[in-house]
């Protein structure tokens, strides 16, 4: 049987959690206006789906990412028959990234996972001024 989880395992994980959500968002960004001669080979946009554990030894739940999914809007087709990526018909097809969207999870992201460091140090103090009682 593994030991309860303890407050900074949580924290941890909520971090690791949120470090992901941060890197497909840095990738959905890196692909904003990326073309190419095919719907099916264009970019979609990438969005973590997040689970719930919770550990019935210790009473804490946090989170972990069970999958990565494609989600949001069809690529969109240009009409460009000069572009060097057409297809047969003459339409490229745009990575359809909501560019506002992704910029306001990056925030979020960056805030939740502040927040969570907040609270690792507020406990590795909370437990530090416990063992200065002791003295």
């Amino acid at each position: 049987m593994a030991d309860p989880m303890n407050v900074f395992q949580v924290a941890g994980r909520a971090m690791s959690a949120q470090l992901i959500r941060m890197n497909t968002t840095a990738s959905n960004l890196a692909n904003v206006g990326g073309t190419t001669g095919s719907a099916e080979s264009a970019y979609k946009t990438m969005k973590p789906v997040f689970r719930t554990s919770f550990d019935a030894a210790s009473g804490l739940a946090t989170v972990d990412v069970e999958k990565i999914v494609t989600a949001g809007e069809a690529p969109t087709k240009v009409y460009d028959p000069n572009n060097p990526l057409a297809d047969k018909d003459g339409n490229i097809y745009q990575a359809a990234v909501d560019e506002s969207r992704e910029l306001v999870d990056m925030m979020e992201t960056a805030r939740s996972y502040q927040n969570n460091v907040e609270v690792m140090n507020t406990a590795k103090q909370l437990t530090i001024d416990t063992l200065k009682l002791g003295r």
